[in-house]
């Protein structure tokens, strides 16, 4: 049988299993399909500060991620309101009240958070969403506040204008995957 046919199903006198087989140089072979077999190295760290470093970023990603999913998916419902309505009045009483549920869910939150974790937030946000926070915050709210965040995040050591590259952030999405956490972005 050469390689283009497709394969047959054959039934020995004494089979209780069906399988299909491809002939292979005239010995049958069974199609057999297994589970996926994820595979996960070891990793080794050169100094136990380096391992310090890295379990120290992982509890602070997944410390922020369940934030960075709820914006994102505030953001999203929040899109999809937006394009059914065309009245401007109506767009900011969305946007308000969005922001609204925002600050009421992570106000006191928020504000707990360490000036690293706030660091891995905005990232992760930009992952989420797929646009920056201050391009986020000047979508939403306008140039003039979106500058006004943007210079007191950077009194804070903060840039909201910070993009997520999974090459440069090689940690945080190997920690993302590891977690079992995928972005339609970044698959």
């Amino acid at each position: 049988m050469s390689q283009n046919q497709p394969p047959r199903l054959k039934v020995g006198k004494n089979d209780t299993i069906q399988t299909y087989l491809t002939d292979l140089d005239g010995e049958l072979v069974p199609w057999v399909v297994l589970h996926e077999v994820p595979v996960n190295g070891v990793r080794i760290f050169k100094t136990e500060a380096d391992r310090k470093a890295f379990y120290r970023l992982k509890y602070n990603v997944f410390k922020v991620i369940p934030y960075a999913r709820i914006a994102g998916d505030k953001y999203r419902q929040l899109q999809r309101d937006l394009a059914v309505t065309a009245d401007k009045g109506k767009q900011k009483e969305l946007i308000k009240a969005c922001e609204t549920q925002v600050k009421e869910l992570f106000n006191t939150k928020v504000k707990d958070l360490t000036i690293t974790q706030g660091e891995i937030l905005i990232k992760l946000i930009d992952r989420e969403v797929g646009t920056t926070s201050y391009e986020l915050a000047k979508q939403l709210k306008g140039g003039f506040h979106a500058f006004m965040f943007q210079s007191v995040a950077r009194i804070f050591g903060h840039n909201l204008k910070e993009t997520y590259d999974p090459d440069q952030e090689r940690d945080i999405e190997a920690i993302l995957r590891q977690a079992g956490y995928y972005s339609n972005r970044y698959n």
